[in-house]
């Protein structure tokens, strides 16, 4: 259809290209509304826009459901090709201009967030000033749900995790320590069965950091009911440091902490571990700002003090 084909080289908005694969995708106007974070009459602007762009209906509703009309389906098949080749375009320029840019949304747990990402994020920032770089939080199957929807990029994470469509590389292996008040006595050795006897804070349920928690309690046969259950890593040790009890946190988070006159940290018997990974999808597109922060997160491998490295 050589008329079409003038009118993409044209007029076609990209944008309102990529608004008509969401309608297309999500079966609803509304649906892809919310996608967008727009007002579902802007998604309908849009339609009508593009489709008086190409001359041609390209969207018709069936039932409560919204499918492409043959046009429709025709654009459709040539979307995913016309977004990446200007995506490439785009980034070759780029590539020449001003180095590795482009856009990474990266999904990890608050404590690795709090306590290992911010040097990394930083050199980052540093090296590429032109790299968008947005974190969100949350537990290990949040994260890698979003990562398989294509909602987030890439993910640092507890293992396990684990999907057909996902590249998982473990890179640190995080002991978790005892926190306790300064004043609190302990044993020589901090067994499950030692801290069945004490007031313990825990992270609350849902993650893999309470479930590895629970597990080696559950070693000894020990069912242990914390004190308190929270979400946030520093409340915990705010609320050890006031002397309510003791936590076990991943070792990450405590060296600084452990320097302060009014709490301890002490390892565990038998010791305890979480790994954390790289994940990301097998078929993700790197455009070179992704391909440099996938590098710098695989290169958390480093060995340290601090976080051993898991070697294969």
């Amino acid at each position: 259809m050589p008329g079409i084909r003038l009118i993409l080289t044209k007029n076609i908005n990209l944008d309102y290209l990529r608004t008509f694969v969401l309608v297309v995708e999500h079966g609803s106007f509304s649906a892809a509304a919310e996608r967008l974070d727009i007002s579902q009459p802007a998604v309908s602007l849009q339609i009508r826009q593009l489709e008086r762009s190409l001359g041609a209906t390209l969207i018709e509703r069936v039932g409560r459901r919204t499918r492409p009309t043959a046009a429709g389906a025709d654009l459709l098949s040539h979307a995913a090709r016309v977004e990446s080749a200007v995506a490439a375009a785009v980034q070759a320029v780029a590539r020449r201009a001003h180095g590795p840019t482009g856009r990474v949304r990266l999904g990890t747990g608050a404590t690795a967030c709090i306590f290992l990402l911010p040097p990394l994020l930083k050199d980052l920032r540093q090296r590429f000033p032109n790299l968008e770089i947005t974190v969100a939080t949350g537990n290990t199957p949040d994260i890698v749900k979003s990562i398989e929807e294509n909602v987030l990029d890439i993910g640092l994470v507890t293992m396990p995790a684990a999907g057909r469509a996902l590249e998982v590389t473990p890179v640190l292996k995080d002991e978790f320590l005892l926190l306790a008040p300064a004043g609190m006595s302990l044993p020589a050795r901090i067994t499950a069965e030692a801290l069945s006897r004490k007031p313990v804070l825990l992270f609350e349920p849902g993650g893999n950091t309470r479930r590895i928690a629970d597990e080696w309690f559950g070693r000894s046969g020990i069912d242990l009911r914390p004190v308190m259950s929270l979400g946030s890593v520093e409340a915990i040790k705010g609320l050890v440091a006031a002397g309510l009890g003791c936590a076990i946190l991943p070792g990450m988070a405590v060296p600084r902490q452990a320097q302060r006159h009014d709490v301890v940290a002490r390892p565990l018997s038998p010791r305890l571990y979480r790994k954390l990974a790289v994940v990301i999808r097998r078929d993700k597109r790197l455009h070179s700002g992704l391909n440099e922060a996938y590098r710098a997160l695989k290169g958390l491998a480093n060995p340290s003090p601090a976080d051993p490295a898991i070697r294969p």
